[in-house]
């Protein structure tokens, strides 16, 4: 048997794909670790993993809510996956000392676990979370692109092996994708081995085990919807949420709709059986139920709802998101608005069309056939099991 070390960003949406092919690994009789934030880990991951603490932040925080672009994709490495890199290093590469994994499993943001491992010479296989990074998404901005190839060139020196030429957010060895060219369309990548697997949804712990299900069965025959901007976006999504429950509830007896509001920016919500506001949500099991969700193009949310053939309306913020969004339109499963202008008119509009027009549902499906047949956890583990059994042995230290 073999030993894998997770390496991980203090992310929701990073850490979950993850432990649930950690958690196929283990089933499989293999001994798993983690990098990372103990808290983070220990609450997603559940049944006392272990766990090597790493510096470093437990959230993305400071980051002007207004901030868009390319000044949001700055900030983003600049101030904390950059910093974020630095602060892991010495964690990571005293995890490797300890547990001698077999292959190092490095978050594609969380560049500390690719560029230790190659210093150290250790097998590493890539997690990529999200499917922007697949897509030329800065062939338009020349610049922004060679401002970060420097500052992972930065990092490399400070870090990595210097010698080494390839981009860390790529190994090599094995890049596991937790999407499909059926979402994303044409991709391209540096040098890889690139695996599509569809997403990963084992294994997913919730806080939210008193969700009142009741609810759902008290208007048979209305449409249910999910509304939610996930957990990175607490502090800039509060007119969007307004405006996503006023849609709701103009379309009263057609659809009604969860919102999930974790930073309980809509304050005190009327109650009522259109709306039901909780800011902690069984988010799959959920998505069974749904309709169609409102969301911000986060990759997790929407794979989620893909798996289950549900289609979307996306309100991209930031970061990955309006790739992701455009990945979503392209797929024919779901309608575009714009987050910071979208009123209640242009929201109740998308939401009509992707719940009454069935060519979304219809594309939402094919992709979710597409999730399904990649094999998800399962395929990524036996790719991670191929690398550690053709990999040499450099990091065990027993």
């Amino acid at each position: 048997m073999s030993r894998f070390l997770f390496v991980v960003p203090p992310l929701t949406g990073h850490i979950n794909p993850a432990a649930a092919v950690a958690a196929e690994l283990t089933a499989r009789g293999h001994e798993v670790a983690w990098a990372g934030r103990p808290a983070i880990v220990e609450r997603l991951v559940g049944e006392r993993p272990r766990v090597y603490g790493c510096a470093g932040p437990d959230h993305l925080a400071g980051r002007p809510p207004q901030l868009r672009g390319v000044a949001a994709l700055k900030f983003l490495w600049a101030d904390f996956l950059g910093p974020l890199a630095e602060a892991m290093a010495p964690g990571v590469e005293a995890a490797i000392a300890a547990f001698g994994p077999d292959v190092v499993v490095a978050d594609q943001q969380t560049v500390a676990g690719a560029l230790v491992a190659e210093r150290l010479g250790v097998p590493f296989a890539t997690s990529s979370t999200t499917s922007a990074e697949l897509t030329e998404s800065m062939a338009g901005m020349p610049g922004v692109r060679s401002w970060l190839t420097g500052l992972l060139g930065e990092l490399r020196q400070r870090i990595g092996d210097p010698a080494a030429t390839h981009d860390p957010r790529f190994s090599p060895a094995l890049t596991l994708a937790f999407t499909t060219p059926e979402l994303t369309g044409p991709y391209t990548t540096p040098p890889t081995d690139l695996r599509f697997v569809g997403p990963a949804l084992a294994a997913r712990r919730s806080a939210a085990g008193d969700f009142p299900w009741q609810w759902l069965d008290l208007a048979p025959g209305t449409a249910a919807v999910l509304i939610t901007l996930g957990t990175a976006n607490t502090d800039a999504g509060g007119r969007f949420l307004a405006e996503s429950v006023a849609a709701v509830r103009a379309r009263t007896g057609q659809l009604r709709a969860v919102v999930c509001d974790p930073g309980g920016l809509l304050g005190a919500v009327p109650a009522g059986p259109d709306v039901l506001v909780r800011a902690e949500l069984p988010q799959v099991a959920l998505l069974e139920r749904m309709a169609a969700v409102v969301c911000h193009a986060g990759h997790n949310t929407v794979t989620e709802a893909l798996w289950h053939g549900v289609p979307l309306v996306v309100a991209p913020i930031r970061d990955d998101q309006p790739v992701v969004a455009a990945q979503v339109v392209g797929a024919g499963a779901g309608v575009r608005v714009k987050f910071a202008r979208a009123g209640r008119e242009q929201i109740g509009a998308a939401l009509d069309a992707v719940v009454t027009e069935p060519g979304y549902r219809d594309a939402a499906r094919r992709v979710r056939d597409a999730f399904r047949a990649a094999g998800g956890e399962s395929a990524a583990a036996a790719h991670l099991e191929k690398l550690a059994a053709e990999a040499p042995v450099a990091g065990r230290a027993r």
